[in-house]
């Protein structure tokens, strides 16, 4: 499952955003630190080609992807080192794939601006700053042992010093990870320490209604020139928090056409979850059968072993093929006994790459 953390300073919209998001009912307020305690919701990826799979099944149950959000206190200036109420619920969101970093980019004279002004391109600094800190702090105590261990001669501590090391320099400077172009091997080395700036970013800009259907505004125009100046691979999605509460207390079926005629092909949600899959390099595969269509996420460039492991890890160890046929055969050929008949459906082995939309049955041996 994808997780992502919701982080940004206070009242730019993030529990705004988590509320429509999971229509779970968190306190939003226009003063800083709201939230007050971590909020954890679930939402299903949406996919209309599990309806589509489902019709030709007529499965008894179908299960969408899920995405798991986190979202955290407001982080204010100072947060690393015990100011506001974010620095405590930092943790909550290590274990996450990905960060949504919520900016506001709009003007509003009855929305209070922690920092006094609208300035996306400082909140990020300051935001990515605090996260840094964060993360120094870590790397400090880990690099303390290793320093001890590496004295004594244990090859391991020597092979992750250097990296450790690295991180260090530029994270006491308050700069991201993702500016120290670490490789992957290094990258694996800091994984179990879980900072967080080494997690990709996907910016959420909070935008008016017009920037959304018409052209960008001024502060996410900025935003995007000093994220391309620095390098970062980053998405940027823009939303709007207040379409957003509106969608939420439609019932779905009146939704697209709410959109519809705000002049949008999708909502926020959907922009996001794409982003966050792009950003990270997920796709979608599906198992179809009578007790239930299931749709599955897994890394581009997966073998059918590993997709198989994400069903249950006893089928990708004991993976001996699957059956694999492409969701357009699959559905204009009326499932498994259509593509069958059209010789359509393949055996697929262990070095198969699985692609986005393959519709799997694995056969396996344990």
């Amino acid at each position: 499952m994808l997780k992502l953390g919701i982080v940004g300073l206070p009242n730019v919209g993030k529990s705004t955003l988590f509320n429509a998001l999971t229509s779970a009912g968190v306190l939003a307020a226009n003063y800083p630190f709201a939230t007050k305690d971590p909020n954890i919701g679930r939402v299903n990826v949406p996919d209309d080609r599990l309806a589509d799979l489902a019709r030709v099944v007529q499965p008894q149950r179908t299960v969408p992807a899920a995405v798991e959000f986190v979202d955290i206190a407001g982080l204010v200036a100072g947060a690393s080192k015990g100011e506001g109420l974010g620095n405590q619920f930092l943790a909550t969101i290590r274990e996450t794939d990905a960060i949504v970093h919520v900016v506001r980019c709009f003007d509003d004279d009855d929305i209070l601006h922690v920092m006094g002004s609208v300035d996306p391109v400082r909140d990020r600094e300051v935001i990515e700053f605090e996260l840094a800190l964060a993360d120094l702090a870590t790397v400090e105590k880990r690099l303390d042992r290793v320093k001890r261990s590496a004295k004594t001669g244990d090859k391991e501590a020597l092979a992750e010093l250097p990296t450790l090391e690295r991180a260090y320099e530029f994270l006491k400077e308050g700069k991201g990870l993702w500016e120290a172009k670490l490789n992957a091997e290094q990258l694996a080395l800091l994984k179990p320490l879980s900072l967080l700036t080494a997690k990709p970013i996907l910016y959420a800009a909070n935008v008016t209604d017009a920037e959304l259907s018409g052209e960008e505004g001024p502060h996410l125009l900025a935003l995007r020139k000093a994220i391309e100046a620095s390098g970062e691979l980053a998405e940027i999605v823009p939303f709007s928090a207040k379409i957003e509460s509106e969608l939420a207390e439609l019932p779905p079926e009146d939704r697209q056409e709410f959109l519809a005629t705000l002049g949008l092909e999708s909502a926020g949600l959907d922009r996001l979850i794409k982003g966050g899959f792009h950003l990270l390099g997920l796709q979608t595969y599906f198992t179809a059968g009578e007790q239930e269509v299931r749709a599955w996420t897994i890394h581009r460039g997966d073998t059918a072993p590993q997709a198989a492991g994400v069903v249950h890890s006893d089928f990708g160890r004991g993976f001996i093929k699957a059956e694999t046929a492409g969701y357009g055969d699959f559905i204009s050929h009326g499932g498994w006994k259509g593509v069958k008949d059209k010789g359509l459906m393949r055996q697929e082995g262990k070095e198969y790459v699985v692609k986005d939309g393959d519709v799997l049955l694995f056969r396996f041996n344990v």
